[in-house]
């Protein structure tokens, strides 16, 4: 190449490179470019936290829209270690007594586990692998009812609505399949969506548990705007992403080992 790419070329090379192949290496990349290795480590990532590709150890490759989801088994297996710190995180934010909500996701089941280290809660959830384990604790438990959905084990559809619209809690655990800036919380199902979307206005303060995989990652249908989210519990988040939620009113915890 004869000259320097500024850095809205170099992107818009890196898109079209990526393009032709489903995945690329930093060394191919900077080498197609012509630039270090340190400068394209440092664009990709840029473009990640922005949703313009998904960054791979020892690449990245084009941003899939359409996240498929994996049966809950599967889910819970990933990024376990992180999903054990972010759920100890979320505890923290706990009261003996409290009013809160568990949705379905993998990592707020961690959470659920440990509920026990808590007194006389009133948890209401949507997720029945929740309730099986919140069934033996001594803590109020309230299902929302609603349609099974297999693949996520969860209550969801149109029939939560006359139990989630009449109730108010102070923290609603969330989680998610994909959280960006432009798009915040999304999912892939309709129905999972709808109940999400439920919750979030009965909620006092909504509390999203998300490991670093879905943090600039978009799925099919929104399930909650940034202004619906108050914190994010993460085991590790960019600095770009992280500065645009904090200028939104986002609490950013980072759950250490």
């Amino acid at each position: 190449m004869n000259h320097r790419l500024l850095t809205a070329e170099r992107e818009q090379k890196i898109i079209e490179l990526l393009k032709i192949s489903d995945f690329m290496t930093v060394s191919a990349l900077s080498t197609d470019l012509n630039v270090s290795e340190a400068t394209m480590r440092r664009d990709l990532q840029s473009m990640h936290e922005r949703g313009l590709l998904e960054r791979i150890h020892g690449g990245a490759t084009l941003q899939k829209s359409n996240q498929v989801e994996l049966v809950f088994s599967d889910k819970e297996g990933k990024q376990s270690s992180e999903k054990k710190r972010i759920a100890k995180a979320a505890l923290e934010l706990i009261l003996d007594n409290d009013v809160i909500y568990l949705d379905g996701g993998s990592t707020v089941l961690y959470l659920a586990r440990l509920l026990n280290e808590r007194k006389n809660l009133t948890i209401v959830t949507n997720s029945l692998m929740a309730a099986s384990i919140l069934m033996e604790y001594n803590h109020r438990l309230i299902l929302t009812g609603g349609e099974l959905r297999t693949i996520s084990r969860t209550l969801v559809g149109p029939l939560t609505a006359p139990v989630i619209q009449n109730i108010n809690v102070n923290k609603a655990f969330m989680g998610t399949i994909g959280f960006t800036c432009q798009d915040g919380m999304t999912t892939t199902n309709t129905n999972e969506a709808f109940t999400k979307s439920q919750i979030l206005p009965r909620s006092r303060q909504v509390i999203l548990l998300a490991d670093h995989s879905k943090l600039g990652i978009s799925s099919f249908i929104a399930s909650g705007s940034l202004t619906d989210v108050n914190y994010l519990i993460t085991d590790s988040i960019g600095n770009t992403i992280r500065e645009h939620l904090e200028q939104n009113g986002i609490t950013v915890i980072i759950a250490k080992e």
